[in-house]
């Protein structure tokens, strides 16, 4: 695209982000003198644009109230920005039950681009390859997520329908607090006033929201996404862990994620370097111990198995098995 028009596109731009744009300002922004500024106005106002002038100390320029340019100008980082959103968005499951929702947007998107354009993007999106593989995707309904976030945001009550996990439906009323998007599933954090306890919702197993009158003060505390994760953590299982390791939260977080466990640093001893001799104090709460003996290993810090005493014939078990295999030779051929 010739450099003069697109800097004539990226005034428009400016100007579509509304208000009154002074021409010093246009001029610094646009990397031009204020006479292009006036000439590129022009070029605008040629083409049908209404672009209106501002007289006075604060004057400039500004597009007509009520203008709406014609749906989509991106630009080529924007359409790529847009295009890759959208895949990674279907894959980390951020998209709601229309499941057909990202595809067709994207193709809409890829009907109005130029050719040229839309011929290099397909190359992208043709040869991109995951590491990962996709996410398992449980998505709410966007009537259920649109509203409960609109509730979210201007701090009013509502009622829904509940599913739980054994399948009893109930009618409860929220306070919400906020909305969190987590390993391919989509929470709700609310003051449950059925039950008069603080809860995390999925999103996927509410249905008929309901907007309540009156509203209510947003609690302190935990932001929303800590209260997601410290919610999963406690979440009742069939095993109950409790472990001292030798490590600050963030070194034993990079094997045991926030979502898994709660890791309480506990105060350093008299006289101990709490750089190299901090412990923390760690619970899970887990249907299965089988796979933590792994995990601990993998931590390559000391510990200490508080509770149950089954996990401690696990790591006895899986140190035996390491130790065997280091001791064994290579295979005969």
């Amino acid at each position: 695209m010739p450099r003069p028009i697109a800097r004539v596109l990226a005034l428009l731009e400016l100007l579509q982000s509304g208000g009154i744009r002074t021409v010093t300002e246009l001029a610094d922004r646009l990397d031009v003198d204020e006479r292009t500024v006036r000439r590129y106005a022009g070029h605008l106002v040629d083409l049908d644009v209404p672009v209106e002038s501002v007289r006075g100390r604060y004057g400039g320029y500004r597009l007509a109230p009520g203008y709406r340019m014609p749906p989509l100008m991106l630009s080529d980082d924007e359409a790529l920005a847009v295009l890759l959103g959208l895949v990674a968005g279907r894959r980390a499951g951020l998209t709601t039950a229309t499941g057909t929702a990202s595809e067709t947007a994207a193709a809409k998107i890829r009907r109005v681009l130029p050719e040229r354009l839309s011929r290099r993007l397909d190359a992208v999106l043709g040869s991109l390859a995951f590491t990962a593989p996709p996410g398992e995707v449980v998505a709410p309904e966007s009537t259920v997520l649109l509203s409960v976030a609109d509730a979210v945001n201007h701090h009013r009550p509502i009622s829904i329908g509940y599913t739980n996990s054994d399948g009893r439906r109930s009618e409860r009323t929220l306070h919400p607090h906020g909305v969190v998007a987590h390993s391919g599933r989509w929470y709700v954090t609310a003051a449950d006033l059925t039950t008069g306890e603080d809860r995390t919702f999925r999103l996927d197993r509410i249905t008929g929201v309901r907007t309540l009158p009156g509203s209510f003060e947003p609690p302190v505390g935990p932001d929303p996404a800590q209260r997601v994760l410290t919610g999963l953590a406690t979440a009742p299982y069939r095993h109950e862990v409790t472990l001292r390791v030798q490590g600050t939260a963030g070194q034993i977080h990079t094997r045991l994620p926030a979502g898994v466990a709660i890791v309480e640093e506990l105060p350093s001893r008299s006289g101990a370097d709490p750089k190299t001799e901090r412990w923390s104090r760690v619970e899970l709460r887990v249907d299965r111990l089988d796979w933590l003996p792994a995990v601990l290993a993998s931590l390559d810090r000391p510990f200490v198995i508080e509770r149950p005493d089954e996990l401690r014939g696990l790591v006895e078990a899986l140190a035996e098995r390491l130790a065997h295999s280091a001791r064994r030779g290579p295979p005969h051929v």
